[in-house]
Parts: C-alpha cells; sequence; structure tokens
C-alpha cells in the first residue's frame, strides 16, 4: 500500500448525499477480481450525465473527492475502493461515511476526512477553481485562501496510512517476534512440524 501524507490537487466537487456503492461501482463490473481497469466503470451512471464534474477538463486526474452526507451506503464492496483508486483517487472529504466504506477506503490507502457540512460546502465552492490541500500528518485541509479545517483521524489508521501499511505490512513489523515464537514453539512442541509422528514418537 503507498503511503499517505499529503494529498494536494483540484478536488472533483460532486457533493451528492447517499452515494452507495452500486453508484461508485455497479454490480455488472463486480465479475472481476482484479483491481486494474475498475476506474472506467467508477461513477458510471453519474459519468453518464452531460455536464457532470467528471467530465471537467480541469479535474481529469484529480486525486481528491469532495462528496455529501452518508458516501459510501449500500453494499459492503471493496470493488468502491478499488474503483476509486483505479481512477486516481486517495481521498474523499465529506460530512459522514458508511462505516464499512470507510474501512474499505483505509485499509486500501485511502484517506477518507469527515467536516462539518459548512466547511464541505466552502471546499466545494472552492474546488470549483483552485486546488485544496489535505495534510495528514497535521490532520487539516487548507485552501489558497487561508481556509484551515482541522479533521479527526484514528490514531491507528493514520499510522498505517502515513507508513503504507496494510495487514500484511502490519504482520511483517513484528516479523522478530514472529520468528522467535516460532523457533520456541519448535523446540517445546517438535511435533507440530511433523504431522505424520505423533506426540508420544517425539517423547
Amino acid at each position: 500500500m503507498k503511503q499517505v501524507s499529503t494529498i494536494s490537487g483540484r478536488a472533483i466537487p460532486l457533493g451528492l448525499k447517499n452515494v452507495d456503492t452500486d453508484v461508485i461501482i455497479p454490480a455488472h463490473w463486480l465479475k472481476t477480481v482484479s483491481r486494474e481497469g475498475l476506474g472506467k466503470g467508477a461513477f458510471e451512471t453519474i459519468r453518464a450525465a452531460p455536464g457532470n464534474p467528471f467530465d471537467v477538463e480541469d479535474f481529469a486526474g484529480a486525486p481528491i473527492l469532495i462528496a455529501g452526507d452518508n458516501f459510501g451506503c449500500g453494499s459492503s464492496r471493496e470493488h468502491a475502493a478499488w474503483a476509486m483508486l483505479d481512477m486516481g483517487l486517495t481521498a474523499v472529504i465529506a460530512p459522514s461515511f458508511s462505516d464499512i466504506f470507510s474501512g474499505n477506503a483505509f485499509k486500501n490507502g485511502i484517506l477518507a476526512v469527515e467536516l462539518p457540512q459548512e466547511q464541505v460546502d466552502r471546499l466545494l465552492e472552492v474546488a470549483k477553481d483552485h486546488p485544496i490541500t489535505i495534510d495528514l500528518e497535521n490532520q487539516v485541509v487548507t485552501t489558497p485562501f487561508q481556509d484551515r479545517f482541522a479533521f479527526e483521524v484514528d490514531p491507528f489508521r493514520k499510522h498505517c496510512l502515513l507508513n503504507g501499511l496494510d495487514e500484511i505490512g502490519l504482520t511483517l513489523e513484528r516479523d522478530a517476534a514472529i520468528e522467535t515464537h516460532e523457533k520456541k514453539r519448535a523446540d517445546s512442541l517438535p511435533w507440530l512440524d511433523a504431522p505424520t509422528r505423533t506426540r508420544r514418537e517425539h517423547a
């Protein structure tokens, strides 16, 4: 998983409430277990409408999405996070998120920033013509107009995102302790490493 620290650039001002995971990535895209190419299907129904923000040239490759309340509700499909990553998004700002989506986003290296509605409204306005910066280390969202919006983040999630640690990475951080445990276990319970032999044979 890539490290997430400072995310700066244009932000897509979507602003819609209750965007569920079927809107983020429609069900007919779920036939694949690969993460590659899902960005083509991300927000497919919204992108089909004329004048939608995803088609604005200035927002091409934008790393941030600004959404409305209850973003990521609906079914618990991890493909939603995969699709967003594949289209280049590494952060979402909204007044609230579905718990399951928030968890899936975190595990895939997407920062979900929760801010009050009035601050989100301000960012939606700024995002139309100007970049936005999210500083995870200092937990603040800033704009070129001196706006400074602090946000909360779980300390464990912050540590993982800053260091690019997914579940495998977290396990590997304890590699030395795992090796020590395995050696002690092999010395005290040798029959566990020889399943065809009985404990009595090792006695």
